[in-house]
């Protein structure tokens, strides 16, 4: 725990006062290695929850006050969101949620713009199927029904306490996850799907389930030789759309409608942050840990 000063907001930014924080495996990757080209302590933290403190000269569409979400990005001198002040472009702030606690809201951002792009860029047609690993896991229950609202037929994998669980996201086919995930897949769609949205990180072992000339799209890299067949990977870098406003925009209406799930698989006050990132590098959350200030 460190105080520091919080310089204004500048033309174009807002300061946020930050009620709430998701933890996010990114995060773990700055906590463990940190960023050479920023100076230490990093703050790591893409995605807050909180009250609008003032706005820079012309910021019009948000107003001290207004309850807000923000995609941060960490990796710049004054460090990301895990932290109860902030300053943050005004493109990067949208409205939270109606109806969702803050905590809730704070779940939102990041994994969704990242749903968001992925989807974007394997640019699906109505009718087309896609498949998502990692089915139970938060940006899979933002993928899932992105997609859906996109006219996808959506094939998801789970385990079997999850299966109704990703049901409940809007996946038409739930199919098991591990060695039998591609076979599974095969069977629903002999000539394998026409992309897949890598969550839970399977990389190569999963391009058997993709068509010909299929696309697969992964977070956190690929390092992986060439794929095969002529299957296309489309590497998703949230970093490059967090001033996405319009996305953030739907993202937020849409949860406010609950067509998206928020869950928050705990809260940990900021003296318990270390314990917050333990939880989210152990794995197997239905949701995100939260720090809450």
């Amino acid at each position: 725990m460190i105080d520091r000063p919080v310089r204004d907001a500048q033309s174009d930014e807002v300061r946020i006062a930050v009620k709430a924080a998701a933890v996010n495996p990114t995060d773990i990757g700055l906590r463990e290695r940190g960023d050479e080209r920023i100076a230490p302590p990093w703050i790591p933290g893409m995605d807050a929850a909180g009250v609008i403190e003032s706005v820079g000269p012309g910021v019009e569409r948000l107003r001290a006050g207004d309850p807000v979400i923000a995609a941060v990005s960490p990796r710049r001198p004054e460090g990301g969101a895990q932290a109860e002040l902030i300053v943050v472009p005004a493109a990067s702030v949208v409205p939270s949620p109606q109806g969702a606690t803050v905590q809730q809201a704070s779940t939102l951002p990041m994994n969704g713009l990242t749903a968001q792009l992925g989807l974007s860029m394997l640019d699906l047609e109505p009718g087309q199927t896609l498949a998502v690993s990692g089915g139970a896991g938060l940006l899979a229950s933002y993928v899932i029904p992105l997609a859906k609202l996109r006219g996808l037929r959506v094939i998801a994998d789970a385990n079997p306490r999850d299966e109704e669980l990703v049901r409940g996201f809007g996946a038409d086919l739930v199919v098991p996850r591990g060695e039998r995930f591609n076979d599974a897949v095969r069977e629903a769609v002999p000539a394998g799907v026409d992309a897949l949205y890598d969550t839970a990180l399977l990389r190569a072992a999963a391009l058997p389930a993709i068509r010909y000339r299929g696309a697969i799209a992964v977070v956190r890299g690929w390092g992986d030789s060439e794929p095969e067949r002529g299957i296309e990977v489309k590497p998703v870098l949230v970093r490059t759309a967090l001033d996405r406003t319009d996305w953030l925009t739907e993202l937020s209406e849409l949860a406010g409608r609950v067509a998206l799930a928020l869950r928050v698989a705990g809260e940990y006050p900021p003296e318990q942050a270390a314990e917050a990132h333990r939880v989210m590098d152990a794995g197997g959350l239905r949701g995100r840990a939260v720090i809450v200030f």
